[in-house]
């Protein structure tokens, strides 16, 4: 029988590695616009966390920028492909082949983290990785987030077709009550991030910062 719709991906590292493979980046070279938009938040020196980094655009870029950078995915076809783009343009970013679960994640070490279309989690998965992503923070450490919404399902044009894997900004204002929301914004916009993303796309960004103390 098929899969019912909202089943999880039940191969990740075997699905990621047979995107990633070939001499093309799937979501092209160029870091991701949410990002850019929102860098000025990070300075040089700062140790910033990409999450589920792929093929390693958004950590390389951040690199160049002066950043002491840490990256992982589970894909070990994409880890080595940033590698290599890394050393090509000069850049050091300490990067691991890990998926969310069983990355060895630090407390309170990162200036920043960023989370550029990690909708491969599935609900539980969800809670436990932005969990982590918090604690990962150092007081005051700034999260950039961007991600798909429930009307991406039918621009088709990047993305998860799983309806629950998609985050509303309810959804990401509950998940993130406990930091200080800077920006949290719905919007639409055309995507041209390699052959993954690529066209007109229903989006919503994150810019959040972690309290010093809980509750304040």
């Amino acid at each position: 029988m098929p899969k019912p719709p909202d089943a999880p991906f039940s191969d990740p590292a075997g699905t990621w590695n047979s995107r990633f493979e070939g001499d093309g980046f799937h979501f092209g070279t160029a870091p991701n616009a949410w990002l850019v938009e929102h860098a000025q938040l990070f300075l040089p020196g700062q140790r910033v966390l990409c999450v589920a980094d792929g093929e390693g655009r958004n950590s390389v870029w951040l690199a160049k920028r002066g950043l002491e950078v840490d990256a992982f995915d589970i894909s070990e076809v994409g880890v080595a492909k940033a590698r290599r783009f890394a050393a090509e343009h000069g850049a050091t970013v300490d990067f691991a082949v890990s998926d969310c679960d069983a990355y060895d994640w630090p407390q309170e070490r990162y200036d920043g983290v960023v989370a550029i279309f990690v909708q491969f989690a599935d609900p539980a998965m969800r809670g436990r990785l932005f969990a982590n992503m918090k604690r990962a923070l150092k007081p005051g450490g700034v999260l950039v987030l961007q991600g798909y919404t429930p009307k991406q399902l039918e621009y088709r044009t990047g993305g998860p077709r799983i309806a629950s894997h998609l985050y509303t900004v309810d959804l990401l204002r509950e998940a993130f009550a406990d930091m200080k929301i800077v920006e949290l914004r719905k919007y639409e916009a055309t995507l041209a991030e390699g052959t993954g993303h690529c066209g007109r796309s229903a989006l919503v960004g994150l810019v959040a910062i972690r309290r010093a103390e809980a509750g304040r």
